[in-house]
């Protein structure tokens, strides 16, 4: 063996050169040479993405996804072969829906042992290798899919994966680097780093068509579900209703906090109230605005505001159009804002400012009355948990990421956000969380992570091996598990199908019970963890205090909150 340029160095090199912070490996054996080519680095103090093994395939997709949700910059996952990208697929389809950019790889043969070169081992041949490759495989949930032909191609190719993930639609794009390539020797090649891209501004036509409708509007409504997703779009977005007197509606299928909660424009997650009183409804960022998608506004037009409205990921959208702006977000509602403002007349601004007031006190007193009723209830209810959750998050400045089902929206009202990158909600199939409360650590350093999540879904998590990854790395966060002993939402779902039948009748449910699981905080024992079951609210407070001061202090904890719904 020589310490010549190879494939796995070119694999680096363009890593590096995309501005990669942190390669995120599931390991396999075809690694190796980014492996040596990482030694190589450190022993030459040459700098290098950083590097973090882990033990799951979910795992390393959902912490890659989390950091890049914070930073937003694309970053790189190494998976094994086929199987270890079947088993992180869901990780990288969460990605895909997140609107993560993402450089996955993993690897095949294509030699067997049979050509010339390093012998690639008989796994290979006997039990690795999938008919028509990998990237097939990979097509259905990534952005894009390609094998690497050749080590003359790799350094580009890589690159160009890269700045095609982050490309609006942000998500996973997938190479399949065949082992044989990693391992040839080749020359350095003539690197360039990735410039950031260009920022599309819409048409001064197509905004100011739109600006003349939203000055002459009445009841104008934005609704919002990713807003906060782009750099900037959460201020903007404050920015525009706030100088335009326009409610805004963020509904249970928004993903991260676009809007504060306790800002006067803010009418709560409920659409129907509201939807047929516009005359004009902004679709910000919004994918899916309602259910069923044949339910359409009364009488309002409809602004769609998207730098990429018709989402290719989305199987069926019905948006219903009138107009579109499809520039970057952010400079597109400043350049909405500023045209509106030479024409709107200010009392019908502040006539708007104040309908929106109205309804943010009504939901504020419904939140509030179901917080007095919360306390009052026996046992803990999940509004109690989450108004005690919140106390911290405030007090900490803390970021919630949610991988509840049945008590999502009392997370999303009860706990609630008031800055950008304060909420995220986890995409796609449940067993990623931990994860990408991880990676969302990673980004955020020295912030307090608090991960709420059902006992469903927990236990879809690999819980043993992101523990690990938690101590090891030394990301501590909260993990606050909201345990009905039940898979509730099934049962409400298979009731919505049945009201009246069989399974009622006999009180015979399947699918949903829980009732045998261990106690789930007793996970964290073998890792040193502060981990505690909570039953009485007598002791919520003092249990979550303690967990609380048990993460700043630098170790995960794992509170297990038995809910009375």
């Amino acid at each position: 063996m020589t310490e010549a340029y190879d494939g796995g160095e070119l694999l680096i090199d363009a890593l590096s050169d995309l501005g990669v912070d942190v390669v995120f490996c599931s390991s396999g054996s075809e690694w190796a040479p980014a492996w040596e080519a990482f030694a190589r680095r450190q022993d030459a103090g040459e700098p290098a993405p950083r590097y973090i093994d882990l033990t799951h395939e979910t795992l390393a997709g959902g912490m890659a996804t989390g950091y890049g949700l914070v930073t937003r910059r694309t970053q790189a996952v190494l998976l094994h072969a086929a199987p270890g990208l079947l088993q992180g697929a869901m990780a990288v389809h969460g990605a895909l829906l997140a609107g993560v950019p993402l450089v996955v790889a993993s690897s095949e043969s294509t030699t067997y042992g049979d050509g010339p070169g390093q012998d690639p081992g008989g796994q290979w041949y006997r039990n690795l290798s999938i008919v028509g490759g990998t990237h097939p495989v990979a097509q259905p949930w990534t952005k894009w899919s390609q094998q690497v032909g050749s080590v003359d191609v790799l350094y580009e190719l890589v690159k160009h994966t890269g700045e095609l993930a982050a490309r609006p639609p942000a998500g996973p794009t997938y190479l399949n680097v065949p082992l044989e390539i990693l391992l040839e020797q080749t020359e350095p090649p003539v690197r360039k780093e990735v410039v950031a891209r260009g920022r599309r501004l819409s048409a001064p036509d197509d905004v100011a068509a739109v600006a003349k409708l939203l000055a002459e509007a009445e009841r104008p409504l934005v609704i919002t579900e990713t807003a906060g997703r782009e750099a900037g779009g959460f201020d903007a977005l404050v920015d525009l209703c706030e100088s335009l007197g326009i409610g805004v509606i963020e509904p249970s299928s928004a993903v991260c906090a676009n809007f504060p909660k306790d800002n006067p424009l803010h009418l709560g997650g409920e659409i129907d109230p509201y939807v047929d009183e516009a005359d004009l409804i902004l679709l910000v960022n919004c994918r899916a605005p309602y259910y069923p998608p044949s339910r359409t506004p009364a009488k309002a037009k409809t602004i769609v505001i998207d730098e990429v409205p018709q989402r290719p990921h989305v199987v069926y959208q019905v948006l219903n159009a009138d107009h579109y702006l499809e520039g970057a977000l952010p400079e597109t509602l400043a350049q909405l804002r500023d045209a509106t403002l030479k024409t709107a007349d200010q009392p019908t601004i502040a006539a708007r400012a104040a309908y929106a007031a109205s309804g943010h006190g009504r939901w504020a007193a419904a939140t509030d009355a179901a917080e007095a009723k919360a306390v009052e209830a026996p046992g803990i209810p999940p509004v109690l948990l989450a108004t005690r959750l919140r106390e911290i998050v405030r007090a900490e400045g803390a970021t919630v990421v949610d991988e509840t089902i049945t008590h999502s929206r009392v997370v999303q009202r009860h706990i609630g956000w008031d800055r950008p990158d304060s909420y995220f909600y986890v995409q796609g199939g449940l067993g990623q969380g931990i994860a990408v409360a991880l990676g969302v650590k990673l980004a955020v350093e020295d912030g307090l992570v608090v991960f709420t999540v059902g006992d469903g879904a927990f236990l879809y998590n690999p819980i043993e091996q992101s523990l690990m990854a938690s101590k090891d790395l030394g990301l501590p966060v909260l993990i606050v598990i909201f345990n009905n002993k039940k898979y509730l939402s099934m049962k409400m779902n298979h009731l919505r199908f049945y009201p009246e039948g069989a399974a009622v009748r006999t009180d015979y449910h399947l699918g949903v019970d829980l009732s045998t699981q261990p106690e789930l905080s007793a996970f964290a024992a073998p890792f040193d963890m502060y981990h505690a079951a909570v039953d009485d609210p007598a002791q919520l407070d003092r249990v979550l205090a303690e967990a609380t001061a048990a993460v700043t202090a630098g170790t995960t904890a794992v509170v297990n909150v038995s809910v009375s719904r």
